[in-house]
């Protein structure tokens, strides 16, 4: 074109220079900024995507991290619950065996309604074991699923155990005759032995569970952690090297200009043929 500027090669030459010179700047300043060498597919589609997918898996098993934790607490709960019911079943077969040793009709009756409210208060913490909305140990109790995997291929189902003086539970009557026959306190005797063994059996399974779901929770915490960290050596910038880099670049860059001023001296010089 008529109007164009025609560049000698030598100016033109450094000027490319210059200029891609300004742009490793400009990318080596970003990646300082952002902390990252990928901040698009743009700068590596491979990496971006594939950090994307450890991050959101990462992001999906953190949820279920979660989950775990909380029936953690659930079977806690339970926990808590069969200990605070198997000291009441001891004060009971307590009150039964003080039955059986005296000959007073009147102290059995008053053993015998002690015991019986016992039994009340057995009920209560056994309807009382919630967490979260879950009651492992209530009458008629939740059963909790557990997924460990984002797509729900890997699960634990815990199974709830009544353990309420029921005859689903651990099957404890109350006081018959007010304690009045050695026979009477006898039964009570041999259901609250019973009751207790059946208790320890149910605090042993749930706390088998309890082991099995802690394991889980640190086997997930500890892979969340590799696939951030995988993630994170795809996509993050080194940042001494780039600050490395971005010394270099400004270096060149100066250089860059100083040759560019040498190539086109000779333009200059032209000029002093009119002066």
């Amino acid at each position: 074109m008529a109007d164009s500027v025609a560049l000698s090669a030598g100016v033109r030459a450094n000027l490319l220079t210059l200029q891609n010179t300004s742009d490793f700047i400009g990318r080596t300043q970003s990646r300082l900024s952002s902390g990252l060498k990928v901040n698009s597919a743009l700068d590596d589609a491979s990496a971006f995507f594939t950090s994307t997918a450890l991050n959101n898996r990462a992001a999906d098993l953190n949820t279920l991290k979660s989950d775990v934790d909380l029936s953690i607490s659930t079977i806690e709960a339970a926990i808590n619950g069969i200990d605070a019911i198997t000291d009441l079943v001891q004060q009971a077969k307590g009150l039964a065996n003080q039955a059986k040793a005296t000959g007073d009709t009147n102290e059995k009756s008053t053993l015998a309604v002690q015991f019986n409210a016992l039994l009340g208060q057995i009920d209560d913490i056994a309807n009382d074991s919630s967490f979260n909305g879950s009651n492992l140990i209530q009458a008629t109790p939740d059963n909790l699923t557990v997924e460990f995997n984002e797509d729900g291929t890997s699960d634990l189902t815990i199974t709830g155990l009544d353990s309420t003086t029921a005859t689903t539970g651990i099957e404890v009557t109350a006081a018959t005759n007010n304690f009045a026959d050695d026979a009477a306190i006898n039964t009570s005797i041999t259901e609250l032995n019973s009751a207790l063994t059946e208790l320890r059996t149910n605090a042993a399974t749930l706390g088998s569970n309890n082991t099995v779901l802690q394991t889980r929770l640190n086997f997930t915490e500890d892979l969340v952690n590799t696939l951030e960290i995988g993630a994170s050596k795809l996509v993050l910038a080194d940042l001494n090297e780039e600050s490395a880099n971005l010394l270099a670049l400004q270096t060149r860059e100066q250089l860059g200009i100083n040759a560019l001023s040498l190539a086109s001296q000779s333009e200059r010089s032209i000029l002093g043929l009119f002066g």
